[in-house]
């Protein structure tokens, strides 16, 4: 209402989307629609005459009413002219910036430091199939090239997913820009089971000011560039788009004052994994007899224009690194993939922002230990030629890789790089040292804790800003204790027994309702967990319950599972709870269900904040939480410890005694008493079911091991019978090895992780 034809037509709304379908479908869709509660409309039909009508009922006219040739027949042919804009040469000497101080500020420089205070506000494990995020190791640090995800519940195939950007080197050498980009991204996919090259898609997103004086050439020569370079590597860029208007004008008085964007491509890179269990990290192993190998595909040229280094102190000269040889490229992603299929990669980290000493630095980051590494004698010869300082072999960001490998394996990757003519890119650069805590770089020492510190404080000082400052301040410090932070798995529980096995052949399944509403976004993965452990589960809507089309009464099991229904728009749970409350059909329906003592209940994350909000309704639960705003003042998606302590939970009862980590993904888990009065205390009668802990198996209230600040580390309750369990973690989400950021080293011959417990310990309990 009250928009204008032109308004309704030309607005560019998102989350909008317009689909074409047969006459004959449209009762079918609608259905779905109504199921969903999604709102469409009819807008049209097509038609073969070749004209487009736009009509509108209330000015009684065509607002567009024009043949369509006008829009998709062949227009003139553009010509663009610009001349080349000449940059002048520079020089860049890395040798007169001190290594300390450059270490320093290069660790702290957004490029290269540490991004926790973006990556853990958004859920990235919804829908149950990330194998690679952006967490890497025990400690989950942000240090992964790539992501990785998987094609289904029951397969290890799966998809990989990297970017490759270098706009500052677009300054100086846009082309040189451009390859850069595309092998970037080539580098962060390298370690993962990908196989042949061409298998790899591309995405390129193109920005530039065309207009300005220079642009549209650096434009030009820089498509021309990536377009033959993908051509020699036999990769294409099916898709891709541009923003070609990168300059701001604004007035500044009686002056004209102006912003010009440098040109950026931005290259995502997409492929099919043919086994995620292969993928290979950054982070350090700690195996006895391990070597660090560099291949630098610069060949010692250790170009450092547009380089972090000459970010921090404000000097962008000198030569910019390049793809030389964009065969060379292909012939490292080849034997990248040879050793990956062989299973000799221990980790694999690409080098880019930041150089060699953030590649480095950032692979100790996630393994909390140390290395010695000797620059002095395989670079000899570089130092001599290309008369190199420690400064531009540690800060250049030529494309390349370190790798880990078995010292046992050295001779033969060193013949493999000499049978493909590559050993010259090849150079044993040092050691991992498991024992200490200290990077060591020919004469220079570093202490790995500071140095992470450094790379830590610019999130950290964001973070501080935009949330709780306490809670920012609580998981800075844990820095300095790597006892505390680090994840652990000890079960009760023998991994390889799968207790609904018995349950599963032969036996009549017990149906599971996997009940969401609007806005619920996890049934895929709790119907494929419960499916597993033998039950038969059926997508059951809140609008199915309402209109009569299902009925709990045919359910032997509820799960309500998670996501954000109707926004969290009245708190989180509590519109989808008050559907059921102020609905007497509803209300009748699952209060009978919940006191069946048949049935058993389950709510995860969202499904958990909407029952706690049920508790009048369910028997033995007039003692439970409600779920309020995280302590942090923000949404908080973590791979953490939990502690499963003995409990009435039937569903956890094969499980009482086991501490491992699971996926917490919420915005409103902090469990509240104060509706409960006697000052909002924690009830003594309550049945905790589970409990946040630290890497020593305490209960823990420390940020942000306890994510959301809930007392006594509570991340889960039950009733007193048992019978409904609910929990703000997402078990579901970490059913399955593959499907967690860390495992340790013994459950990585099994296909099932601790979590399945749950699911088969529900089996076990229905008989």
């Amino acid at each position: 209402h009250g928009l204008s034809p032109l308004q309704i037509w030309c607005n560019e709304s998102q989350e909008r989307y317009v689909l074409a379908i047969l006459p004959e479908d449209l009762d079918t869709f609608r259905a779905i629609c109504e199921r969903e509660r999604c709102p469409f409309a009819v807008v049209g039909t097509a038609t073969d005459d070749g004209h487009l009508r736009v009509r509108d009922d209330v000015f009684d006219n065509s607002p567009v009413d024009l043949p369509l040739n006008v829009l998709l027949g062949k227009p003139p042919k553009t010509t663009r002219s610009d001349n080349t804009v000449r940059q002048p040469e520079t020089t860049f000497d890395a040798a007169k910036y001190d290594l300390r101080e450059s270490v320093e500020r290069i660790l702290r420089l957004p490029a290269v430091a540490a991004k926790n205070f973006l990556i853990t506000i958004g859920d990235r494990s919804v829908g149950g199939l990330t194998h690679r995020d952006q967490m890497v190791g025990a400690w989950q640090t942000p240090v992964a090239d790539c992501a990785v995800t998987l094609m289904g519940f029951d397969t290890t195939r799966g998809e990989a997913m990297s970017m490759g950007e270098k706009p500052a080197l677009a300054l100086a050498n846009a082309p040189a820009s451009g390859r850069m980009a595309l092998g970037e991204a080539i580098t962060n996919l390298a370690a993962v089971n990908i196989g042949d090259i061409g298998n790899i898609k591309f995405s390129a997103n193109w920005m530039a000011a065309c207009g300005v004086a220079g642009e549209d050439e650096k434009l030009y020569r820089t498509v021309e560039a990536v377009s033959q370079a993908c051509q020699t590597l036999g990769v294409s860029i099916p898709v891709g788009k541009d923003s070609l208007s990168m300059k701001t004008v604004w007035q500044d008085g009686a002056a004209q004052k102006s912003v010009v964007s440098p040109l950026s491509l931005i290259i995502s890179a997409f492929a099919p994994v043919q086994d995620v269990r292969q993928t290979v990290t950054p982070e350090l192993k700690n195996v006895p007899d391990s070597v660090l190998l560099l291949i630098d595909l610069g060949l010692g040229k250790a170009r450092m224009g547009g380089s972090a280094l000459g970010q921090v102190w404000n000097d962008l000269g000198g030569a910019t690194p390049d793809v030389d040889d964009i065969g060379s490229l292909k012939t490292f992603y080849t034997l990248m993939q040879q050793l990956v299929r062989e299973n000799k990669l221990l980790a694999y980290h690409d080098r880019s922002d930041g150089g060699l000493f953030a590649t480095l630095a950032e692979m100790a980051f996630a393994a909390r230990f140390g290395a010695n590494i000797n620059l002095q004698d395989d670079f000899a010869m570089e130092r001599l030629v290309n008369n190199l300082s420690d400064q531009a072999i540690l800060f250049n960001e030529e494309l390349g890789a370190v790798i880990q490998i078995q010292a046992a394996d050295l001779h033969y990757v060193q013949a493999l790089f000499e049978q493909h003519d590559f050993a010259e890119t090849l150079y044993q650069i040092g050691t991992p040292q498991p024992e200490s805590n200290t990077i060591r770089i020919d004469d220079y020492a570093f202490d790995l804790t500071a140095l992470q510190t450094a790379w830590q404080e610019t999130s950290y000082r964001i973070q501080r800003l935009r949330d709780n400052p306490a809670c920012a301040d609580s998981e800075f410090a844990l820095l300095q204790d790597n006892a505390r932070s680090k994840l652990f798995a000890d079960l009760s529980f023998d991994l390889q027994e799968d207790i609904a096995a018995p349950f599963v052949s032969g036996c009549i399944k017990p149906k599971i309702a996997v009940l969401r509403e609007q806005g619920v976004n996890g049934q895929v993965e709790m119907a494929a967990a419960f499916h597993r452990a033998g039950f038969e589960a059926y997508d059951v809507h809140m609008s199915d319950l309402l209109s009569g089309r299902t009925d709990l009464a045919d359910f032997q099991m509820l799960a309500a599972c998670g996501g954000f229904s109707y926004g969290d728009v009245l708190g989180a749970g509590e519109g989808w709870a008050k559907t059921i409350l102020f609905n007497a059909k509803l209300r009748d329906m699952f209060a009978a269900f919940f006191a069946r003592p048949d049935t058993l209940s389950l709510g995860v994350c969202n499904g958990c904040q909407m029952m706690s909000n049920l508790a009048e309704i369910i028997p033995h639960a007039n003692h439970w939480a409600k779920f309020k705003r995280n302590e942090s003042e923000q949404f908080e998606a973590r791979f953490g410890m939990v502690r499963v302590p003995k409990s009435p939970s039937l569903i956890l009862a094969e499980m009482a005694g086991s501490a491992l980590p699971v996926v917490v993904s919420h915005g409103e888990g902090r469990a509240d008493f104060a509706h409960l009065g006697a000052g909002g205390g924690v009830p003594q009668d309550l049945a905790v079911a589970l409990q946040y802990i630290d890497g020593l198996g305490e209960v823990t209230q420390a940020y942000p091991l306890n994510p959301n600040g809930s007392p006594n580390g509570i991340a889960g309750i039950t009733t007193r019978d048992g019978r409904v369990t609910i929990m703000m973690p997402h078990p579901e989400r970490t059913f399955r090895t593959a499907q967690m950021s860390w495992l340790p080293e013994s459950w990585k011959q099994h296909e099932l992780a601790g979590w399945y417990r749950l699911f088969a310990g529900a089996r076990k309990a229905l008989g």
